[in-house]
């Protein structure tokens, strides 16, 4: 399921990002991705404790979505922010890995699974 995750990710990141979107505007999918940033930040400390061995895979592919959206001022701060969040919210609550952590890993692949789908659907050519 993670392999579907990353390549639908892949397709957003492809999708998504305009040509010249320099201007600190709100595009109508800002929600979708700061809650995907939110779900990348939370799958980089879950996926680690859980003993993964994925390195920095989730906040790489944090920075991909930030390179191919190349949100400016208060976007970008919006977008780390949510990534911060996900990361943080999980770090107060786990400190190794539970069934419980488990199931939350689950559950965030499949929500980043469905908004990448539903940005795609949405907003793809």
């Amino acid at each position: 399921m993670s392999t579907r995750f990353l390549a639908i990710f892949v397709l957003i990141l492809a999708c998504v990002s305009a040509p010249a979107r320099a201007q600190d505007v709100a595009a109508p999918f800002d929600a979708d991705l700061q809650r995907l940033a939110e779900v990348l930040g939370g799958l980089h400390y879950l996926r680690g404790i859980c003993g993964t061995n994925e390195g920095d895979k989730w906040r790489s592919e944090m920075q991909a979505l930030i390179d191919a959206e190349t949100p400016a001022g208060e976007r970008r701060t919006r977008m780390i922010a949510a990534f911060n969040r996900g990361y943080n919210g999980f770090q107060q609550t786990y400190r190794s890995c539970t069934p419980a952590a488990t199931v939350a890993i689950r559950r965030y692949i499949e929500e980043g699974s469905k908004i990448s789908r539903d940005l795609t659907a949405r907003y793809a050519n």
